[in-house]
C-alpha cells in the first residue's frame, strides 16, 4: 500500500493591521510631505483622514503661509503639523493629555519644527486665559464631546479670533453643519464615511467707509 503524505497544514493569514493601529500618521504636503510620524498610543484618538486633510488643506492653501494657527483639541496632532509642513508661522497645540502633549514634543524636535508651541490644558479652560488673535483654529473634539457650540461662542466673544478668520470644524456627519455664532458664516463643507468637515469664516472687520475687507 502506497503510503499517503500527510497534508501540510495551511497558516490562516493574519490581517494587516491599519496604520491608526500602529499610532502613525502621514503629513500630506509641504515640507514634510508623506513623512510619517507617531502620535501617542490612546484608543480615542482619532486622526482626521488623509483626503479630507487634503482637501481642508487646498481649502486654505491661500492663507495658510504666515498664519497664526490653534489646534485646540490636538490629539494626533495631524492638523496643526499639516498646517507647520505648509508654511503657518505658528501652531499652538492645546490638549488634555500628557501623552498627547510628550509625543507632539518629540515629534516636533524629530521634524526640526520651528513655530509649535505646547500646552498641557483642557481647551475650555485654556480659552479663559488672556486672549491673543488667531487666524485659523482647529476644532476636532471627540465625537461624544458636546461642548463645541460653548467652544465656538468663547472664541468670538473673548477676541480669540483675528477679522476674517477661518474656523474648521470636525464632528459626525449625520449631525450635519454645526450652528455658528452671529458674524460667522459657513464657508466650505464636506462628509468623508462618518466625518462631517465644516470650513467657517468670522466675518472681516468693517473698512473706514463701512465695506467689509
Amino acid at each position: 500500500m502506497s503510503r499517503k503524505t500527510p497534508r501540510r497544514q495551511s497558516r490562516t493569514p493574519q490581517p494587516r493591521r491599519p496604520s491608526a493601529l500602529r499610532n502613525e500618521l502621514r503629513i500630506i504636503g509641504g515640507n514634510w510631505r508623506g513623512r510619517r510620524v507617531k502620535f501617542a498610543p490612546l484608543p480615542e484618538l482619532r486622526p482626521t483622514p488623509d483626503r479630507v486633510r487634503e482637501t481642508l488643506f487646498n481649502w486654505l492653501q491661500l492663507v495658510i503661509a504666515g498664519s497664526r494657527c490653534l489646534d485646540l483639541y490636538a490629539g494626533s496632532g495631524a492638523l496643526g503639523l499639516e498646517a507647520l509642513s505648509r508654511g503657518a508661522a505658528r501652531v499652538l497645540f492645546i490638549d488634555r493629555e500628557a501623552a498627547v502633549i510628550e509625543q507632539l514634543r518629540s515629534t516636533l524636535s524629530v521634524l526640526k519644527a520651528t513655530g509649535g508651541e505646547l500646552q498641557l490644558m483642557q481647551a475650555s479652560r485654556y480659552l479663559e486665559s488672556r486672549p491673543e488673535p488667531f487666524d485659523i483654529v482647529f476644532l476636532d473634539p471627540p465625537f461624544a464631546d458636546e461642548s463645541l457650540p460653548a467652544i465656538c461662542a468663547t472664541l468670538e466673544a473673548r477676541g480669540w479670533l483675528a477679522p476674517g478668520a477661518f474656523i474648521y470644524i470636525e464632528r459626525r456627519s449625520r449631525e450635519g453643519p454645526p450652528s455658528l455664532p452671529s458674524g460667522w458664516s459657513l464657508h466650505r463643507t464636506g462628509r468623508a464615511g462618518e466625518v462631517g468637515y465644516h470650513l467657517a469664516r468670522r466675518q472681516a472687520a468693517p473698512t473706514a467707509q463701512g465695506e467689509m475687507r
